[in-house]
C-alpha cells in the first residue's frame, strides 16, 4: 500500500462514496472509541487514512443538498438535540419520473444518555451539523454508466439522526434528549407522498448498516404507505447483524441492543409477529424478522461483516490484550484458529437466511468478503472490477430481482476463495 493520508470525517465521507478502484481501502483507527466509527458509530470527528491512490483516482461525485422538513417538530419528528430531521433529493427523470428508491442512512445507535448526549453534538444526532451537501454515488448515482437500473428514479437519503435505527420514541428530560426515530421515518414518508412518492409506480426502500437495519424494520411499513398498484421492495445493505457470541464467549451486540431498545423505547414500535413470543431485544436483531417480512426483500451482506468483526465478534472489550488486533486489521494476518471462528460466524449468518432465503419473492447476495455497505460505494456496487459472485455483480443482482429478470440467491464460497473482494484493511 502506498503510504496513507489524514482525511477529515467530511473528506472520508466523499472518499468513501466515490468512485474508486483499490482492491482493499485501508481506515485508520487511530482513537477508536467504536471501530469503524465513521461507517458505522459515527461523528466522532476522527481522521482516517486512506491510501492516497485511492483518493486521488476519485472524480468529483455529484452533490444533492439537504432539505428540513418543515413543520417535522410539530409532529414529535425531531432529531436527539431538538433540531428537524432532513434529507437529500434528486428528482427522476424520463422513464423514472415516478419511480423512488429511498435510501435510509446508516450511521450506528447510542445505548446509554452518556452517548447519545455525545451523539447530539454530531451530525448522527442534530441536523445542525449535517453536511449541506453528500456525494450520491452507487445505488443513489445518477449516472446510467454507475447505476444501470435506477439511475434516473426520485432517489432519496433520508438522514439519520435518532440512533435508534428509526425507532424509538420518548424522551429524557433530565438529559434533554429527544428518542424520536419512528416519528422521524413518518415525517420523511409524508413529505416525500406529498412530493410525488403517493403516484408511485415502483419503489425500493434500501438502506446500509444501521439503515440496513431500519429497511428490514419498516420494509412492511413502506409498502403500507403505497397504492396496491405500486411496485414495492426493499434492500437491507450490511443489515444482517447477528446475536453471536464474540471472542471472549459475551454478547456485545445483544449488550448494545438491549441498550438502545430499553433507553429508546423501541419495543413498541417492533413487529408484534416477534414481540408476542420474543423479547424486546431479540425482535431488534434481523434474524427473528427477516423470514415474517411480507414484502419483497433482498439482503446483501458480507459473510465476514467488517463491522461485525471490528465491534462485535472482537471489540476491545472482549478483547483487553489485543490478540485479535493485528486479525481484525487485516484478515490477512489472521491464524489458523482466528479464521476458524470467522467461518463459524459465516456459518451462522447462513443459517440465520435460510428460511428467508426459502421464499421465491426474497433475494440474496451473501459475498466472502471483510467488507460492509457495498451499495453505497462506487467501487461495490457497479465498477470495471466490483465484487462477483460467479460472473454477476451485485448491481446486477440486485436489478434483475427488482426486475424480476431472474431469481437471487447468491452464497459465494467460503473465504479465501473470493478474489474479487474489495476488503476493508484498517490501519491500527
Amino acid at each position: 500500500m502506498m503510504e496513507l493520508k489524514a482525511v477529515t470525517v467530511a473528506a472520508w465521507l466523499s472518499v468513501l462514496l466515490a468512485v474508486y478502484r483499490s482492491e482493499d481501502v485501508v481506515v485508520d483507527l487511530e482513537g477508536r472509541e467504536g471501530v469503524l466509527s465513521y461507517i458505522e458509530g459515527g461523528g466522532h470527528g476522527y481522521g482516517y487514512g486512506v491510501s492516497s491512490a485511492s483518493s486521488s483516482a476519485a472524480p468529483t461525485p455529484f452533490m444533492v443538498g439537504l432539505t428540513l422538513i418543515k413543520g417535522a417538530a410539530d409532529k414529535g419528528a425531531v432529531c436527539l438535540d431538538g433540531t428537524p430531521p432532513g434529507y437529500h433529493l434528486h428528482r427522476g427523470s424520463g422513464s423514472g419520473a415516478n419511480s423512488w428508491l429511498i435510501q435510509l442512512e446508516g450511521g450506528g445507535w447510542c445505548n446509554t444518555v452518556r452517548n447519545c448526549v455525545f451523539r447530539k453534538t454530531t451530525r448522527r444526532g442534530s441536523s445542525k451539523y449535517m453536511e449541506k451537501e453528500l456525494p450520491f454515488t452507487g445505488i443513489l448515482s445518477d449516472k446510467a454508466e454507475e447505476n444501470p437500473d435506477f439511475f434516473n428514479w426520485n432517489r432519496v437519503k433520508l438522514r439519520y439522526c435518532d440512533g435508534a435505527s428509526f425507532t424509538g420514541s420518548g424522551q429524557n428530560e433530565a438529559a434533554h434528549l429527544q428518542f424520536r426515530g419512528q416519528q422521524i421515518w413518518l415525517a420523511g414518508m409524508e413529505e416525500l407522498m406529498s412530493l410525488g412518492m403517493k403516484n408511485a409506480e415502483q419503489a425500493l426502500l434500501s438502506g446500509c448498516s444501521a439503515g440496513g437495519l431500519a429497511s428490514i424494520l419498516h420494509c412492511d411499513e413502506f409498502r403500507e404507505l403505497l397504492p396496491a398498484t405500486t411496485k414495492v421492495k426493499c434492500l437491507s445493505d450490511a443489515g444482517m447483524f447477528l446475536d453471536a457470541v464474540d471472542v471472549s464467549g459475551g454478547r456485545t451486540l445483544r449488550n448494545l441492543y438491549q441498550g438502545v431498545v430499553n433507553l429508546q423505547n423501541v419495543k413498541e414500535n417492533l413487529p408484534a409477529s416477534c414481540t408476542s413470543h420474543l423479547d424486546p431485544t431479540s425482535c431488534f436483531f434481523p434474524q427473528n424478522l427477516v423470514a415474517n417480512i411480507k414484502t419483497p426483500m433482498f439482503l446483501l451482506n458480507a459473510a465476514y461483516d467488517a463491522w461485525q468483526v471490528q465491534s462485535s465478534l472482537a471489540p476491545p472489550s472482549a478483547d483487553p490484550h489485543g490478540i485479535w488486533n493485528d486479525c481484525k486489521a487485516n484478515h490477512e494476518l489472521c491464524n489458523s484458529s482466528q479464521i476458524a471462528f470467522f467461518q463459524d460466524f459465516r456459518n451462522q449468518m447462513l443459517e440465520a437466511v435460510r428460511a428467508f432465503s426459502a421464499s421465491g419473492k426474497n433475494g440474496l447476495f451473501i459475498n466472502s468478503c471483510f467488507a460492509h455497505c457495498q451499495t453505497e460505494r462506487q467501487d461495490t456496487w457497479f465498477a470495471a472490477d466490483s465484487p462477483l459472485i460467479g460472473n454477476t455483480g451485485i448491481a446486477e443482482s440486485v436489478g434483475d430481482w427488482y426486475f424480476d429478470r431472474r431469481p437471487v440467491k447468491a452464497i459465494d464460497c467460503a473465504y479465501p476463495c473470493d478474489k474479487t473482494c474489495h476488503n476493508l484493511v484498517f490501519k491500527r
